[in-house]
């Protein structure tokens, strides 16, 4: 009988031990961790991520990511795949068995059409992970809660974030709250043929100080235009088309305006302004010097071969357009279309900020910065995303941290003509032997990211390329943003309307100015936020 005991007794304790582990092991899947505090301090906060998946029972996480711009820019993808690349081998070093993988890198020429399209599957939960585009659609996305507010993450990453040029910080902001980190900026000189400006006598020696002084205004720009016309070039000047936010807008502050109140927090008409900027398109184009259907024109048969092959003194264009013209077949002028090359494009054209609208006023540029935004979804298409939302979120942040190494944005910056976020990657670009080390690729670079940039760098990679980087850099000090408002593009296609009626000759810059506040009347939503200042100037004369 006590053997019977025994045996029971002990069949018990073993019941017991093995409950007691069953259940220990149900404890310790409780406490499994879904979150993790950032340090601030890189490996140490990859490696813990990827340990708390892989406690989790993930191996792969899978994003995509999404960007869009001229044909140099594709780093705004690839620069995602090189940052997986980077926290990949951190894992592996470190013995965390979790990758990430890149599923889509979805890249397209339009960053109006990718916002569109981004805003169109958001709802659908068919968005890119990963987001970059104008930090003007940064306020709608952040509004409609489309993106992922990163502030909090940033406080641990200050020795970061503090490399980015303060004002490109605040372009990443939406209500004192902090939604994306800089990828790039630009300025938009104005660009002056070399050979048509010797042609009608236009002496370009000290050019920049005249414009920087304000001496050389909107006035001497359609005087020499009118030269160029009269000597037979087809075109006085040549601009970009489509929005006017981007480009065009810069006539507003040239001229002395504003686009947006900070004490009331609304977008701004500046009438006076306004007027001054169409009736110098008005003029242009019907003395012939601008064509009257240039918001019309296809980039890549009318806008740029005009430009490349001499057919206009002066243009209106972005930085990009350096080394875009020796990338893409725009020059046609010799039969087969071709690029140019870095030669000719420095001994052919000359560039200055956008000068005063007239005397007594400062010269600008424009910039646009564009932002990695993360997609308040990120990661949703990732196993257990509900509970650990967290650690995806917070891997998405490393990973636009990791995205902007100063190599990968010196590299984006050179092979662009982009302006570069961070004064570490600034200084690469000055560093003769990296970019010898870019030129041959001799970097530590994703295999497919060296695969999609090798033709580019091999047309791009030039010390005349990383000279005129140099030179234009003192544009930012003059630089202007467009008003961070969810409202800035609705009123920005508004303007776009009216200086294509003012051109084609369908309305007098008066009546163009009375259609904008007529159409901003029509919408109560816009109404509500803009507000209409001043008045037309009477008997203002140009030139």
């Amino acid at each position: 009988m006590k053997g019977k005991v025994g045996i029971l007794l002990a069949m018990v304790v073993l019941f017991g031990v093995i409950a007691s582990g069953c259940i220990g092991s149900q404890e310790t899947s409780e406490t499994k961790t879904t979150s993790v505090e950032l340090t601030g301090d890189f490996v140490k906060d990859v490696v813990a991520i990827g340990k708390a998946l892989e406690s989790n029972g993930v191996s792969e996480v899978k994003f995509s990511a999404w960007g869009s711009g001229d044909p140099n820019s594709v780093m705004r993808v690839y620069g995602i795949v090189e940052a997986a690349r980077r926290i990949n081998k951190v894992w592996e070093e470190n013995g965390v068995n979790v990758r990430i993988t890149i599923t889509d890198t979805h890249y397209v020429a339009s960053f109006q059409d990718a916002y569109q399209e981004y805003l169109s599957k958001q709802p659908l939960g068919q968005a890119g992970d990963f987001f970059v585009n104008s930090y003007a659609f940064l306020p709608t996305l952040a509004d409609e809660g489309y993106i992922l507010d990163i502030t909090e993450y940033a406080n641990a990453y200050k020795n970061v974030i503090e490399d980015f040029y303060p004002s490109l910080i605040e372009a990443s902001k939406f209500n004192g709250k902090l939604y994306g980190l800089p990828q790039d900026t630009e300025a938009r000189p104005l660009y002056i043929r070399k050979d048509v400006a010797a042609k009608i006598g236009f002496n370009l020696e000290g050019i920049e100080e005249n414009v920087k002084s304000g001496e050389f205004t909107w006035s001497d720009v359609y005087y020499w235009a009118k030269k160029a016309k009269e000597s037979g070039v087809e075109w006085g000047l040549i601009h970009r088309k489509g929005s006017a936010h981007p480009d065009l807008i810069q006539f507003i502050f040239a001229f002395g305006g504003k686009l947006y109140n900070e004490d009331s927090g609304k977008l701004v008409v500046d009438v006076p302004a306004v007027y001054k900027w169409l009736y110098v398109e008005w003029k242009f184009a019907q003395d012939g010097l601008l064509p009257k259907d240039i918001m019309s024109w296809d980039w890549a048969k009318q806008i740029h071969p005009a430009i490349v092959e001499g057919r206009t003194l002066f243009d209106i264009g972005g930085t990009w357009y350096w080394t875009e013209w020796q990338t893409k077949e725009y020059y046609g002028k010799e039969g087969t279309p071709r690029p140019l090359k870095p030669e000719e494009v420095q001994a052919w054209f000359a560039y200055t900020l956008f000068p005063a609208g007239e005397k007594g006023l400062k010269p600008v540029t424009l910039s646009q910065p564009f932002v990695w935004m993360i997609n308040s979804k990120a990661g949703q298409q990732n196993p257990k995303y509900d509970e650990l939302k967290d650690l995806y979120h917070k891997l998405a942040f490393l990973m636009i941290i990791k995205a902007s190494d100063p190599d990968i944005n010196a590299i984006h910056s050179v092979i662009s003509a982009h302006l570069p976020v961070r004064k570490e990657a600034a200084k690469l670009i000055s560093d003769e032997k990296w970019l010898n080390d870019l030129k041959n690729l001799n970097l530590d670079l994703d295999p497919q990211v060296k695969d999609n940039i090798k033709d580019i760098v091999a047309t791009t990679v030039h010390p005349i390329n990383a000279k005129f980087l140099a030179d234009v850099s003192y544009m930012l000090e003059y630089t202007k943003l467009a008003p961070a408002h969810p409202k800035s593009p609705a009123l920005a296609d508004i303007f776009k309307e009216a200086v294509d009626k003012v051109l084609r000759g369908e309305m007098t810059p008066e009546e163009g100015v009375n259609y904008i506040i007529q159409k901003i009347n029509a919408d109560p939503e816009l109404a509500q936020n803009v507000e209409v200042v001043g008045e037309i100037p009477k008997d203002w004369k140009f030139p």
